[in-house]
């Protein structure tokens, strides 16, 4: 399994159809391998050998994804950043992973001196974007056109192709080793499953690409030979204008983005005729918000992934099938779906004994996808990973049909006055009042109870609600000791790179 393989098949079968859109910048399939081959010759002549880890600070664009083949191209490893991070934590990665070489955007140039003074084995840096670069910088345009195509690394199956860095609330972010075998079976699971994707696909990267829930769409799109459209970053009025321009008829979102559409004003006169398919994943999604999206986009099919990044990332699909609204079927949208091909899926004790069916117990997984381990943190990779099986962190039960239900991170459950509250069930049916836009539960210290539940919600936009309706509206649904004690009100969510609600933020304030 060759993740390069795919973009010489593509060249080859569609030479001349679009594969890449940025903006005003579209290039066909076959000027996307040649540009990718030729930046792979230039990082070979800066010296970037066969496992030299490679990184890109740089928002979503066109040249991310040639970067991601380049490197891939040339043999190297390719290490995505998290560009929402702070410049001590980014130098720290680039430290950590020992890059050799760093592709970085415009708005991340003012932040060279601190990563090279953090940087020791950093060698190399070019300038993504055009316009003036920094003095010991190299223009990315520059290595394009002065460069020969190189003949493409035969790096493949268990060797080395990428490392996630992930965490880093706690304690230094952990470096995620993932395979050419992971992310390749991840893509092929993908599209194995949800069906009705193939070439004729436009698929609208509207996430950030150095977050895997989104960054393996690239090697999926790519392996199909469909059109890639790339927005920089996620903005409601973004997505909706990128759908009708280009006719997009796929793309992905994290339920905090959908719910940020479904809200927003635009989303009423939005010509969103061309969408066909509409992934979820990266968080749980409440029940009453995806119910909402079936409803209000009737057209459109949905399918939902769960994993983590450790999994490649996803590890179960709820298919479009399973998407009914039908009153015997509709219990399985509080799933997140069965177990992808060759995945084995157990419900765990804290003895690491296998829970009986319905019981809820540590989800643990095995199969191609789970990763090589940590980068350099054999303890932290003991930890998780057993025998080849990575214990998630989460909670969860299997049905007798096989669908995998989470109710919340081990870290986010609340235990109150004695009794555990499942923070996903309060949200869920938090969300289902017709004021709540997004909502949060988190769980905060208590003199009597040892923690109480909290609630945060930000109001539709023009709804009128209070504290008391909200409780009130819980209580009709919830057993007692699940019902908020608290409300708070807030006009945002603190969001992590990837749109995911940040609830260690909401914690700490």
């Amino acid at each position: 399994m060759q993740l390069t393989r795919s973009l010489v098949r593509a060249s080859r079968i569609s030479p001349d159809k679009t594969a890449l859109i940025f903006h005003d910048r579209r290039w066909t399939w076959h000027e996307h391998a040649s540009r990718v081959a030729r930046l792979a010759g230039a990082l070979r002549t800066l010296g970037v050998g066969p496992g030299d880890r490679v990184a890109i600070l740089a928002h979503s664009s066109d040249r991310f994804i040639e970067s991601v083949f380049a490197i891939l191209w040339a043999g190297g490893v390719l290490v995505p950043l998290n560009a929402r991070a702070t410049p001590g934590d980014i130098a720290g990665m680039l430290d950590d992973c020992d890059a050799a070489v760093l592709l970085v955007g415009a708005d991340f140039l003012p932040l060279l001196p601190t990563l090279r003074a953090g940087a020791q084995k950093l060698r190399h840096v070019i300038a993504l974007d055009d316009g003036a670069t920094p003095t010991g910088t190299i223009p990315y345009a520059d290595l394009i056109t002065s460069s020969d195509e190189t003949p493409r690394a035969e790096t493949g199956g268990d060797d080395l192709a990428a490392i996630f860095y992930t965490g880093g609330t706690t304690g230094p972010a952990k470096g995620v080793m993932l395979s050419h075998a992971n992310l390749y079976a991840n893509a092929l699971h993908g599209i194995a499953q949800f069906g009705g994707h193939d070439e004729r696909t436009v698929y609208l990267h509207s996430g950030p690409l150095y977050h895997l829930a989104a960054g393996s769409r690239v090697f999926t799109t790519t392996i199909l030979g469909a059109t890639h459209v790339v927005i920089p970053r996620f903005t409601v009025e973004g997505v909706l204008d990128a759908i009708k321009t280009h006719r997009v008829t796929m793309t992905a979102m994290v339920p905090t983005m959908l719910a940020m559409i479904l809200s927003h004003p635009a989303f009423e006169h939005a010509d969103l005729s061309s969408l066909s398919f509409l992934v979820y994943g990266g968080s749980p999604m409440p029940e009453a918000l995806i119910v909402e999206a079936m409803r209000r986009l009737p057209h459109v099919r949905f399918g939902q992934g769960y994993g983590m990044t450790e999994l490649s990332p996803a590890c179960t699909y709820l298919e479009p099938r399973h998407h009914s609204l039908d009153p015997a079927l509709r219990h399985r949208l509080r799933s997140v779906g069965r177990p992808a091909m060759g995945v084995d899926i157990r419900i765990l004790d804290e003895a690491g004994h296998d829970r009986p069916t319905g019981e809820v117990g540590e989800i643990a997984v095995a199969g191609p996808i789970v990763m090589q381990g940590y980068w350099k943190r054999p303890d932290a990779t003991r930890e998780v990973l057993r025998d080849g099986v990575m214990h998630t962190g989460d909670l969860g039960y299997l049905d007798r049909d096989g669908f995998l239900y989470i109710v919340d991170r081990l870290k986010d459950m609340i235990v109150t006055g004695g009794e555990k509250v499942f923070c996903i069930e309060v949200e869920d049916v938090m969300r289902k009042h017709p004021a709540v836009a997004l909502c949060a539960v988190v769980g905060r210290p208590h003199p009597i109870w040892g923690e109480a539940v909290h609630g945060v919600v930000v109001p539709r936009p023009g709804a009128s609600v209070t504290a008391d309706e909200i409780v009130a509206h819980c209580r009709a649904h919830l057993a007692g000791y699940k019902v908020p004690r608290s409300i708070e009100f807030r006009t945002a969510m603190p969001l992590s790179g990837a749109n995911k609600i940040l609830k260690t933020v909401l914690r700490a304030t």
